[in-house]
């Protein structure tokens, strides 16, 4: 149904089964990361998770109870505000008594230290971009780092006297406290980014502070995600029937390789025809699924159905409202056909619940995400999602741990929705059937040209607008397609790829002459953040 697929399905009737979380009812010691906003926030829970430790983001205002649980280290993610700003976000000052160890960075560093009565004050300049920085001799939190290393700064405010109990462990090189820290308390704070490339042995400082401080061993990997995951399973579906939405993509393949080594054949994977796939996807899809996944597949033509609820339909929010309805009636339909099915699984990764997610402000919303964002408020499937705590690549480890062939693990993420939010405006079978055939020349380039594997995700946006052209001698005014290609390791964030002149050059010619109604090809050189991947 999904590829890559939504967010958290909190406020409906459902539930969700995942490895090395709470919603697994696995016990593991894992680290909490409160959201202030920061668009790294995301990095932090996948450095720490490099480090072989279960990590989870949470909301900066999450209930300390809920934080406690399980829980062997806190870290406070930095954000875009001031704390002398009248909203400025803060967590539950108890978090402080939990007796959990906690590390704070750049926001989160100077939110710890005026709650424990340091002084933070606004900097007469700002620190951003590059800096030097010298920790101090021997510490445990800097064990690998050289006496002077380059780290990453973005901020204004700055700590000038830690809380009591705290000593300063490093300084940047123009001496603003960059490190501070209490042993007793095994509370510490960074002014810099460890999480992100610029950092210099940033991720050595996460290890040290969660292996060699807060002694949280190396245990989670793709194999014990398997195996505490499937047990999961079992425990929440009993003796009951699955049916699980199955597109083709990776997310979708290894949920559902997944489930059914937990429960076997009373999995049935559906395959929904929405008439919004690929040229020729239905086919090639059923085929490679039944032939490398092994697992019997229901096939339902819905192509009337979703094109006719599609009708006339130009906001891309409600466009995803009315494709996850559908998607669910015909589901629901199905269950009842099959008879003893409870439960609907879909493939929902960890990028999705973040984005789906508002923190009140500091991170806002970037849209209802296609799976869970578009599902009716009732529905008579309760809702599993296996891989809701993964991010992508994660599940690319996931399906190789599983032996899923490399083919589908290779494939392109695919919305959910389809070619409906990569057709600006209104979805007609007219307009379908030219992004199809612009889409597939897109990618037969890409293939030739060898890029396919070292590109995250391409594809065509078919614009709401016409321009003027001239084609054999005579002015036209026909359609404008988008070429978007991105690499990316999670899809939280990506960089435009860059497309060879020559590919682009092909990729052009061959739309513009064997697409009847396009005459115009651009490509797409925005990066996310600001932009998203996909277009709406």
């Amino acid at each position: 149904m999904n590829e890559p697929t939504g967010g958290s399905a909190a406020g409906r009737t459902a539930t969700a089964s995942g490895g090395g979380g709470e919603s697994g009812k696995v016990k593991r010691t894992r680290v909490v990361i409160l959201d202030f906003g920061s668009q790294y926030t995301h990095l932090i829970a996948r450095r720490i998770r490099e480090c072989g430790v279960y990590s989870e983001v949470m909301r900066f205002d999450a209930d300390p109870d809920e934080i406690a649980s399980g829980t062997g280290a806190i870290v406070l993610s930095g954000g875009p505000s001031s704390i002398y700003d009248e909203a400025a976000p803060k967590p539950d000052p108890s978090i402080y008594e939990l007796g959990i160890p906690m590390l704070g960075i750049c926001y989160g560093m100077q939110a710890m230290t005026e709650a424990l009565g340091g002084t933070v004050v606004r900097g007469t300049t700002r620190e951003y971009g590059p800096m030097g920085f010298l920790p101090t001799d021997g510490h445990a939190l800097f064990h690998g780092v050289p006496e002077t290393t380059q780290v990453w700064m973005s901020h204004g405010d700055e700590v000038v006297e830690p809380p009591e109990g705290f000593l300063v462990l490093g300084r940047s090189t123009d001496e603003k406290i960059a490190s501070i820290g209490s042993d007793e308390r095994r509370f510490y704070g960074l002014q810099f980014h460890p999480e992100v490339v610029h950092t210099e042995r940033g991720k050595r400082v996460l290890e040290n502070y969660v292996h060699e401080i807060c002694g949280i061993p190396s245990n989670w990997s793709p194999e014990s995600f398997v195996e505490e995951t499937v047990e999961a399973i079992r425990r929440e579906v009993g003796g009951s029937m699955v049916v699980c939405a199955l597109s083709g993509g990776v997310d979708s393949s290894v949920m559902a390789v997944l489930i059914h080594r937990a429960i076997g054949d009373r999995l049935v994977p559906i395959f929904v025809d929405n008439g919004l796939l690929r040229k020729d996807e239905d086919h090639d899809v059923i085929t490679r699924l039944r032939t490398k996944l092994g697992i019997k597949i229901d096939v339902v033509d819905a192509r009337r159905r979703f094109l006719d609820a599609l009708e006339g339909v130009e906001d891309p929010e409600r466009k995803r409202k009315i494709i996850g309805t559908e998607f669910i009636r015909v589901f629901e339909e199905e269950a009842k056909r099959i008879g003893g099915a409870e439960f609907l699984a879909q493939g929902t990764l960890y990028p999705d619940v973040i984005e789906s997610v508002s923190v009140k402000g500091p991170s806002a919303t970037i849209k209802s995400h296609h799976n869970v964002g578009g599902l009716p408020e009732t529905m008579n499937l309760r809702l599993i999602e296996p891989l809701k705590t993964l991010f992508k690549d994660e599940v690319r480890e996931v399906g190789r741990e599983l032996g899923i062939d490399p083919d589908i693990l290779g494939r392109h993420p695919f919305p959910g929705p389809g070619l409906a939010v990569r057709i600006l405006g209104d979805v007609t079978p007219e307009r379908v059937a030219l992004l199809q055939e612009a889409d597939a020349i897109a990618i037969e380039e890409i293939r030739r040209a060898g890029l396919y594997d070292d590109i995250w995700q391409a594809f065509v946006v078919l614009l709401p607008v016409r321009s003027v052209g001239v084609m054999g001698d005579e002015r036209t005014y026909e359609h404008v397609v988008a070429v978007r290609a991105v690499d990316s390791l999670d899809g939280m964030t990506a960089h435009w790829f860059p497309m060879p002149h020559d590919v682009l050059e092909r990729m052009s010619a061959r739309i513009i002459n064997e697409v009847r109604g396009v005459n115009r090809v651009c490509y797409d050189i925005s990066s996310k953040p600001p932009s998203t991947i996909e277009w709406e």
